[in-house]
């Protein structure tokens, strides 16, 4: 990833669109470079059987995968028995989706306005998809995602774990792009959750190689 280290707490003028039409770029490569990644994440695979687990025990119900870009976590939670369907910023992340995944539901909208309604949801994943979601609009967001989950529902959020942000200007085979990619600690994100009115329930941190590490915090409403 091309890019330069910014400072902590940036405003990032314009981020929706950026992060719109970066995707929409490179939505035919990361899908091909990241269709069977999961195969190899022993980790992230337990870490969703889990999320899944709550879920049924929750009493099941649908599933949101907010941010699911080309639908690979959506398909693997419909492949684990949950009710699962897919909502991404790129239009043409969700046709990519809809093409792969023919048979599960997939919706263009902006997790800072959901257009689903209120308390309609058993379990929200939101798989490495705030990552490029500005400290200052994290509210709005996690008040949408308190808005749709419904009570004793079940919240998994997964990041870059770390400290400090950076702008990537290329990705998926070199496409163009203009993100900013986030990292956050587990402890920030669980105190963001925490004053959204959720209740946290672990916080995790996964290193799969040196010098990199996903953070995921379960929580619940």
């Amino acid at each position: 990833m091309r890019g330069r280290a910014i400072v902590l707490g940036m405003h990032v003028p314009g981020w929706l669109d950026d992060t719109r039409t970066s995707y929409d770029t490179v939505a035919a490569s990361y899908a091909d470079l990241l269709r069977d990644a999961l195969h190899g994440e022993p980790f992230q695979r337990g870490i969703l059987a889990l999320f899944a687990e709550l879920v049924r025990a929750a009493g099941s119900g649908p599933v949101a995968d907010v941010g699911c870009g080309s639908g690979r976590i959506t398909g693997h939670l419909h492949g684990v028995g949950l009710d699962a369907f897919g909502v991404d910023l790129s239009p043409a992340m969700i046709d990519v989706a809809r093409r792969d995944h023919p048979t599960l539901r997939f919706e263009v909208g902006s997790m800072t306005a959901l257009d689903l309604a209120d308390d309609c949801l058993t379990g929200l994943l939101a798989w490495f998809s705030l990552i490029h979601v500005p400290d200052d609009e994290m509210s709005t967001v996690l008040a949408e995602f308190f808005r749709v989950v419904r009570p004793g529902g079940v919240l998994l959020v997964g990041f870059h774990a770390g400290e400090g942000s950076q702008l990537k200007t290329e990705g998926y085979g070199g496409h163009p792009m203009r993100v900013y990619v986030h990292r956050r600690s587990p402890a920030r994100v669980a105190a963001w959750l925490e004053a959204a009115g959720f209740t946290v329930a672990a916080e995790m941190v996964h290193r799969p190689a040196p010098d990199v590490e996903g953070g995921f915090v379960f929580a619940h409403r």
